[in-house]
């Protein structure tokens, strides 16, 4: 509901007068031009007969952070309000948290400043609460968030990106929103002028809001969301990215602590082990003495010397960076979110390993860090510590030379072969030199998978699909959390996880087939404990409330017959479909559910340039002779500098009249929409 006297509205109410400022901004030479132009915005945006007001959260929300839930009429009354849409898989989601972080530190909920999360899910797994709860650890979100599981908000505003930012003044009054990342400057004027403007008027109250951080509630744990694991082969160690604690550890295969570099809370310096800090660091890689840390949140490649106990950096500058081709030297080089790390050879007459390929999470990118002077493939000789692009253009795409319509972004759960087989959201992967086979840590299905290269065959090697802690007698009975990576070890018998959300390394032993827990321990009496239960939780997306709807003209059919549907959808221009996101298509028959019965009721769209197309049989009982077959189709695109993600909708009813004239043709009904 509405403050009284205010109407509901959506984002596109904001459009003209926003736009109008934007331009006027990019005019402004001074601090203080820019200032005064907001603020005289904000008398404009503020002088409007009816109030642009957002709806109340519906009740029955699971809410995290907060000691009950809130309303915004009630509870957030007197605060100037930033509403983030979110989801946590998504990286542009991630790289805004650092920004919102820095918001909360300049101004509190005294000076009337309050965030609020609204979780609103992409994959079925990040519906789950217990998955949401885990997100909030891993990323330090210490304001309120609420679990909107079917984007209920998302849907009344017409939100359509991830992520979103609203800007609500204190009557729950809509003022601004920002689309995508890399809005900071926006994001901090328009915040710091809506302060002021609604302080002068005595509008902002300095009540607190109650909040209750959920991870005060619980025990203390040895490893907190481990990221990633490796082995050095030399000694009998492993290297864990012990990421929610941002730290490195080395412990000996017993699980007895060696070095714990870092941590426990996050931060950005090099020198002693005493002294050194990291901000969720994940992926890691060893070898002779010597760590190679992806320093997640702090966009840096760190080195760890344990010989002479000291962390340096060798990539990037500590911020951000947005340049998609590189090539400067690795301490003088922007990068962006790296995710993982491994040693590789360039190929060059001396077979050593010579390159450090990085999995650069946050431009779509593999870029390597050169170790030697060498050669990459296709570029000439290279000075020692050169940092660049490797292999991705860095906008979300679905494309490469080989299958350029390969589908590489279906989600799922099935095994089998090639194209055939699906992942949800795989995070780890690590090669079996003595089997010639690839482990996956197929993380949002809770599973480990295995695939052979020369069959092309991928299949379930553990877990039973649900978000688990179970130690089972074998490994389909055992169960995981969101395992995040994973590697081999004992000339190939053991297979260690960090199962991420058990805050734990497993090991598999794949010659027995069982699975245990390492004890991580600095005497020999601590244990691994603090697992998160969740039930699976699979529900269908709703269409977002500004979906268009295009009803088609009648079809006439006979029983037993089959109906073609061809989908010609096309996306705004300088825009691809998302990587990794459910663009899909499902049909219903509301009052006639007898017409779907031993139908294939929903699909994924692979491709834009290769749509599928559907298919419906009428049965041969048909229980009326009129019905309405609705195909609802969602779309999950990015823009080309992969900045921001959006989602569509549109839904097609078709009539259908059942005649007993068979006929010997029908033609395809094509489904045509222009976003």
């Amino acid at each position: 509901m509405a403050a009284p006297g205010a109407r509901s509205g959506s984002l596109s109410g904001l459009l003209p007068a926003q736009t109008s400022l934007e331009y006027a901004l990019l005019d402004a030479v001074t601090q203080e031009e820019k200032d005064s132009l907001v603020y005289q915005y904000l008398q404009k945006v503020d002088g409007r007969e009816q109030d642009l007001s957002v709806p109340e959260f519906p009740e029955g929300l699971e809410w995290l952070n907060t000691e009950e839930s809130i309303s915004i009429y009630k509870d957030l009354c007197g605060k100037v309000v930033i509403l983030d849409f979110f989801t946590y898989c998504c990286i542009n989601c991630i790289h805004l948290l650092p920004d919102l972080h820095e918001l909360e530190h300049t101004y509190s909920d005294k000076d009337g400043l309050l965030i609020v999360g609204v979780h609103s899910a992409k994959f079925p797994n990040e519906k789950v609460l217990d998955n949401v709860k885990s997100a909030i650890l891993r990323y330090n979100i210490t304001h309120p968030v609420v679990n909107d599981a079917d984007a209920s908000l998302w849907q009344e505003l017409e939100v359509s990106c991830w992520p979103t930012l609203i800007i609500l003044g204190p009557r729950g009054n809509m003022l601004f929103s920002l689309i995508g990342e890399g809005d900071r400057e926006k994001l901090f004027l328009y915040t710091s002028i809506a302060l002021k403007y609604y302080k002068d008027r005595g509008q902002i109250r300095d009540n607190k809001i109650g909040i209750k951080l959920y991870k005060d509630s619980l025990p203390p744990s040895p490893l907190l969301f481990p990221g990633k694991v490796t082995v050095d082969h030399v000694s009998n160690r492993l290297v864990i990215a012990d990421t929610g604690h941002h730290r490195i550890l080395v412990v000996w295969k017993n699980g007895q602590i060696q070095y714990s570099i870092g941590g426990p809370n996050p931060g950005r310096k090099d020198g002693i082990f005493s002294e050194s800090t990291f901000n969720s660091p994940q992926g890691v890689a060893i070898m002779n003495n010597i760590i190679y840390v992806a320093d997640t949140e702090n966009h840096l490649i760190r080195k760890i010397d344990l010989e002479a106990e000291m962390v340096s950096t060798v990539a990037g500058i500590g911020i951000q960076g947005t340049d998609k081709e590189g090539g400067a030297k690795g301490e003088e080089q922007p990068i962006s979110s790296p995710w993982d790390v491994v040693f590789g050879r360039s190929g060059s007459e001396v077979q050593k390993d010579d390159i450090l390929w990085i999995a650069m999470a946050g431009t779509h990118q593999i870029w390597a860090l050169l170790l030697d002077c060498s050669r990459l493939p296709k570029k000439n000789e290279l000075k020692k510590g050169t940092c660049l692009r490797f292999a991705g253009s860095g906008n979300e795409e679905n494309r490469n030379n080989a299958y350029p319509h390969k589908n590489l972004f279906a989600f799922g759960d099935v095994d089998g072969v090639g194209i055939n087989a699906k992942l949800q959201h795989p995070l780890g992967v690590t090669w079996d030199k003595k089997r010639n086979l690839l482990y996956v840590a197929d993380s949002y299905n809770h599973k480990i998978k295995l695939v052979d290269p020369k069959t092309k065959n991928c299949t379930t090697l553990a877990g039973t699909g649900d978000a688990s802690n179970v130690i089972g007698s074998n490994f389909t009975d055992s169960a995981f959390n969101e395992p995040g990576g994973l590697c081999i070890g004992e000339n190939g018998r053991l297979l260690y996880v960090a199962d991420t959300n058990n805050h734990q390394i497993k090991v598999m032993d794949l010659e027995t087939k069982t699975v245990s827990v390492l004890p991580i321990f600095r005497s020999e009496n601590a244990a691994v404990d603090g697992p998160f239960l969740a039930e699976k939780q699979r529900t269908l997306p709703r269409l977002p409330k500004s979906a268009p709807g295009i009803r088609l003209s009648p079809v006439a059919a006979s029983p037993g017959q089959t109906l073609q549907f061809k989908l010609r959808l096309d996306l705004p221009s300088g825009t691809k479909l998302t990587e990794g996101a459910p663009s899909c298509w499902f049909l219903s028959a509301e009052g006639n559910e007898w017409l779907l019965q031993g139908q294939i009721p929903s699909g994924e769209i692979e491709s834009i340039s290769n749509q599928p197309t559907i298919s419906l049989q009428i049965p041969g009982d048909c229980l009326s002779l009129e019905a309405i077959l609705s195909i609802s189709v969602f779309l999950y695109y990015c823009s080309a500098d992969g900045s921001a993600c959006m989602m569509k909708g549109i839904l097609f009813t078709q009539p259908l009249q059942i005649t007993n004239t068979q006929q010997d043709y029908i033609p395809p009904v094509e489904l045509k929409y222009i976003f």
